[in-house]
């Protein structure tokens, strides 16, 4: 099987991730919920997407714990496996929102943090090469998913206040354990003296700063200031696209159809995908600065635009602010993937980059503060301009990151 062409083993892993990122579906799916339990609040409810995506950390952090101890087609199936028991116990939810948190949050949770963690780390190793374009890539299927699985779950699922999610939930537990269950049987890692293809062009690769384990790298000031800026530019996104819904809504009002909200809702994602290939592209050929700074103007630019779909009411804002902001949320997690290469090295690859991705522990916290100020102020002018603030946060931080030098490392 080693003999495939790798960017069939490519392919596979954008499948896996399109399934495993329907994760972020969760603001689409969260308005049939919602009308099915009207006595849960938007805070209960945004807690569903703060677990979801503190779980997806700590699996991907296990998978890349354990990341030499198995073959990356055992933890794909573990995924597979995860998201099957996930959206059985979700779909058994009752008057209590507990058993929701249990299957999506909790165990869907930790099913796409071992497929990231898989998929990311396997891929790394056959493109040395290409660290910013195949992390883009990649993760478009994983930003795509919320648009497609949006739209089939709206099209199936009317947010008329019945229980029809729960049969959609069952649908998707068996859909995604098969397919699953079948790609994983293409995860092979690449030998150990794979050279990528030599390119008939110039190269413009450079070999990465340091090759440290993570108990070095966490003694990196780069790796910290990097982290923190992770954290409040990945919050800016999870707030929009946990919110995503409710903005529109509040925008278009009754006169919008679920059909409506949901394909406004996934050009977040098509934008999202769109973003990963560009950002990662522009990392290999230009650096860390220029990719960073970029991404952080157009997030700010995107909350600007929202600010005036939310003054005068005027929907076509909404579309254009979603786009923009999607397309700027697209910047961030293939630049998490191609820096930690870049900065530390690919020996230590897939424990550093669980590592680096534990900062959504503590972004998806955003969404449940998001759904908190919703709850005070009933208008998600405050959301927004929350969602501006910490890209501004990320400017500052952003001041600080310098790409290490061997004579840094503290052993």
């Amino acid at each position: 099987m080693k003999e495939l062409n790798r960017w069939v083993y490519a392919v596979i892993g954008v499948i896996v991730l399109l399934l495993a990122g329907l994760v972020y579906a969760w603001s689409v799916m969260s308005k049939s919920i919602a009308a099915s339990r009207p006595d849960w609040s938007a805070a209960q409810l945004s807690m569903t997407f703060t677990l979801v995506m503190a779980f997806f950390c700590v699996g991907c952090l296990i998978a890349g714990m354990l990341a030499k101890k198995a073959s990356p087609k055992i933890y794909v199936m573990i995924a597979a496996v995860l998201f099957l028991a996930g959206f059985m116990v979700a779909s058994t939810t009752g008057a209590s929102i507990v058993m929701l948190y249990l299957g999506f949050g909790v165990l869907c949770g930790l099913g796409a943090g071992f497929a990231y963690n898989a998929v990311m780390s396997t891929m790394s190793a056959w493109f040395p090469d290409k660290q910013g374009l195949i992390s883009g890539i990649l993760l478009m299927g994983f930003g795509l998913s919320a648009f497609i699985v949006g739209k089939i779950f709206a099209a199936v699922t009317p947010s008329d206040g019945g229980d029809e999610w729960k049969a959609t939930f069952r649908v998707l537990a068996i859909v995604i354990f098969v397919v699953m269950m079948i790609c994983s049987f293409f995860f092979v890692r690449p030998d150990a003296d794979f050279q990528p293809p030599q390119s008939t062009k110039k190269k413009n690769t450079r070999e990465p700063a340091l090759d440290i384990n993570s108990g070095q790298m966490v003694k990196q000031p780069s790796f910290w200031l990097y982290y923190i800026w992770a954290i409040v530019v990945s919050a800016a996104g999870l707030v929009l696209v946990s919110q995503a819904s409710g903005i529109a809504v509040e925008v278009g009002g009754t006169s919008v159809s679920d059909g409506t909200i949901a394909t406004v809702v996934g050009l977040i994602s098509i934008l999202n995908g769109i973003g990963r290939v560009i950002f990662g592209g522009l990392f290999d050929k230009k650096g860390y600065k220029p990719t960073m700074i970029l991404d952080m103007i157009i997030f700010i630019i995107a909350g600007l635009i929202l600010i005036l779909a939310l003054s005068t009411g005027r929907f076509s804002f909404i579309i254009l602010g979603f786009c923009v902001g999607g397309f700027a949320y697209g910047g961030v997690t293939p630049t998490n993937s191609a820096i930690i290469s870049d900065f530390f090295g690919r020996t230590y690859y897939p424990m550093n980059f669980s590592l680096i991705n534990t900062n959504l522990l503590i972004a998806s916290f955003a969404s449940t503060i998001a759904g908190k100020l919703y709850d005070s102020s009933q208008s998600y002018f405050s959301t927004v301009i929350m969602m501006i603030g910490v890209t501004v946060v990320g400017f500052v931080v952003f001041l600080g990151i310098r790409r290490p030098k061997a004579k840094g490392i503290k052993g």
